[in-house]
């Protein structure tokens, strides 16, 4: 099933492989015998679908969750293989939105004129406070 991001961006599932396992937690004897967490890869160094802008900007934001230019997400909370495997594919969708979100830029601002004020009197309050701590001057 492809993994749709946004109205542009698509990603088929011939890109995705997973790998599944045993699960801990509830399902009694089930969870013995079945295979219910879910593990899904994506390389996004490798991805034919992603712009040249895009593969820079998740690979600079996602660095750290990154293995090999390769996105692992894994999902357990269910007993269910096919509930884990959507429960996967929402986080990895989560993940790829937040990680081609542009940052927003920092406008410089000057400091309001009660703020500059309250500044200037703590200074001359401070000043006051280390004049009276120095030694009288000998006469």
């Amino acid at each position: 099933m492809d993994l749709e991001i946004s109205s542009s961006l698509t990603i088929p599932a011939s890109e995705f492989s997973w790998r599944f396992s045993r699960s801990s937690g509830p399902g009694g004897q089930h969870v013995n015998t079945t295979d219910s967490r879910a593990e899904l890869m994506w390389n996004i160094s490798g991805s034919t679908i992603l712009t040249d802008e895009q593969r820079e900007l998740l690979l600079k934001r996602l660095g750290r969750k990154l293995v090999g230019g390769t996105i692992t997400v894994t999902a357990s909370e269910e007993r269910s293989q096919l509930r884990n495997r959507e429960i996967a594919m929402n986080k990895l969708t989560e993940i790829i939105r937040a990680g081609l979100v542009p940052e927003s830029i920092r406008r410089a601002s000057k400091p309001t004129r009660g703020s500059a004020r309250r500044h200037r009197v703590a200074k001359e309050l401070r000043s006051a406070t280390k004049q009276q701590r120095r030694r009288p001057p000998a006469e």
